[in-house]
């Protein structure tokens, strides 16, 4: 193999090519978190019979420049992707791949980039879409936790500290609650000029939109326990190329079984085989049209097709201390916490089913529909789904959020989404739903004022009521075994 290092319009750029004459295709990785890290990737698509290029963005580590997150990266990859397209070790067909921020660099070459520099293929795994995508929910709930780790580790900066949060709350563990949230950099004692930007920023959806219109395939990769796991879902679905694949199994952000208690030997699947493999059928045009792809059933070694999906369920729920709770954003429901407080003033609504008779599959969509009510003019309202064990043991299903602004007292209807659980539940086991007014530090504490929870310093308690006769948890169950299948001929069919 050969590997040197060279500059593209400035940017460093790591190239590896295979043994033999070539040409070749190749797999570009364009990349915030320091191109020398992907070495070893590299190495593994070369041996494969691609040539692999890694690139530090422009302003990270040894490229030069302004770091701006999120801006300029369809230009920078048009260059590249030419340049690539002129050696003569390349054949002109060309993968775009990474994860995370490296996913939306791939994307946004797709589908940004002017026609003779986009891929013929496109690979992103657990992407970050955009800065309003990786900021917000869907209801617009803040996801205060990640981007404060993400940009304090990496935002206006050339290199990264990974653990500059983590170092910042063992020094103040309070750091995420001081007001208003847009005074974090001060707190964390270094300029975070970019910060503000991540809260101005609504055009959430718009590379999913942009991806109706792809013309070339497309490999999305995500966990069920990733922060980006609908995302990843969504674009799938909505990609318009001539074919899409999705793979989905038990894993956090870092694709490991991290923080997932519901992986087991079955789901330790060979990605670099796997990406391979779909990559040479996807340049040969070998791949069947249409969408398709694998889907791990946690805590089962249960892999299925990725259309299949259960048939509605509405367990039976019984409220534990009543429906009526109060949400202070001063002590608020922690996300980070499973444990219910057993006494005190009630800060949750929660509600418990029976033991289950028998194992329970749940693959597919699930929402809360509830009518509830507030005394204060903005509330968020967080449902949160818990498994109890048999052995007592609680474990996260699913989080959603509502955001909702309503006259206050008045009853409202309304549903908060709850993802697509993909897990097998034992027999014994009870589940618990909780509906609350927050979900902190994960989410931004919403105020209750109708201020913005980014810029709010004042906060106010909100007293909460559900009415349980008009509330219902729907889940999706399997009823009968699925066609298993084999996510290392799935995808690349």
């Amino acid at each position: 193999m050969t590997t040197y290092t060279t500059t593209v319009r400035g940017l460093a750029t790591d190239v590896r090519l295979p043994d033999g004459p070539g040409p070749f295709p190749t797999v570009l990785v364009r990349t915030p978190y320091d191109r020398r890290a992907h070495r070893a990737e590299l190495r593994g698509w070369a041996a494969r019979g691609f040539a692999a290029v890694a690139q530090d963005v422009r302003g990270r580590f040894a490229s030069p420049g302004e770091w701006r997150p999120y801006e300029g990266e369809a230009a920078d990859g048009a260059e590249t992707a030419r340049w690539i397209r002129g050696r003569s070790w390349s054949d002109g067909r060309l993968v775009a791949s990474g994860a995370s921020y490296a996913a939306h660099c791939a994307l946004t070459l797709a589908l940004e980039a002017p026609a003779d520099a986009r891929p013929d293929a496109v690979l992103a795994a657990v992407p970050a879409l955009g800065v309003a995508d990786t900021a917000r929910e869907p209801s617009g709930a803040e996801r205060l936790l990640t981007r404060a780790g993400w940009w304090a580790a990496h935002g206006d900066r050339p290199d990264s500290d990974d653990g500059a949060l983590d170092e910042a709350l063992a020094a103040d563990p309070d750091l995420l609650a001081h007001l208003p949230v847009l005074d974090l950099p001060r707190r964390l004692g270094r300029e975070l000029p970019s910060w503000p930007g991540v809260w101005r920023r609504r055009d959430r959806g718009r590379l999913i939109a942009l991806g109706v219109g792809a013309r070339v395939p497309l490999l999305a990769v995500g966990g069920h326990h990733d922060h980006f796991a609908e995302d990843t879902v969504e674009l799938w679905r909505r990609w318009g190329g001539p074919s899409a694949r999705l793979l989905m199994g038990p894993w956090g952000h870092g694709l490991t079984a991290a923080p997932g208690s519901d992986a087991g030997p079955a789901h330790r699947v060979r990605l670099g085989d796997l990406y391979a493999r779909w990559a040479h059928a996807a340049l040969a045009g070998h791949l069947t049209g249409g969408r398709a792809g694998a889907v791990a059933l946690g805590g089962s070694p249960l892999w299925t097709t990725a259309d299949t999906e259960g048939e509605p369920c509405a367990p039976r729920l019984r409220p534990l201390r009543g429906t009526a709770f109060t949400a202070d954003p001063e002590r608020p429901a922690s996300s980070g916490d499973l444990a219910v407080p057993p006494d005190g003033e009630p800060d949750r609504c929660v509600l418990v089913t029976a033991p289950l008779p028998r194992p329970l599959d749940l693959l597919g969509p699930a929402r809360v529909r509830l009518r509830a009510r507030a005394d204060t003019p903005s509330a968020d309202w967080a449902a949160r789904l818990v498994a109890l064990t048999p052995e007592g043991r609680a474990e996260r299903l699913a989080v959603g959020i509502a955001r909702r602004s309503e006259p206050p007292g008045r009853y409202a209807e309304f549903t908060v989404p709850l993802g697509r659980p993909a897990r097998r539940l034992r027999a014994g086991t009870r589940l618990r739903l909780e509906i609350a007014g927050h979900h902190f530090p994960a989410h931004a504490r919403n105020p209750h004022t109708g201020e913005d929870p980014v810029t709010a310093t004042r906060l106010t308690a909100s007293a909460r009521e559900v009415d349980p006769a008009r509330l219902e948890l729907r889940l999706s169950v399997l009823r009968t075994r699925p066609r298993p299948t084999d996510p290392e001929k799935e995808i690349p069919r």
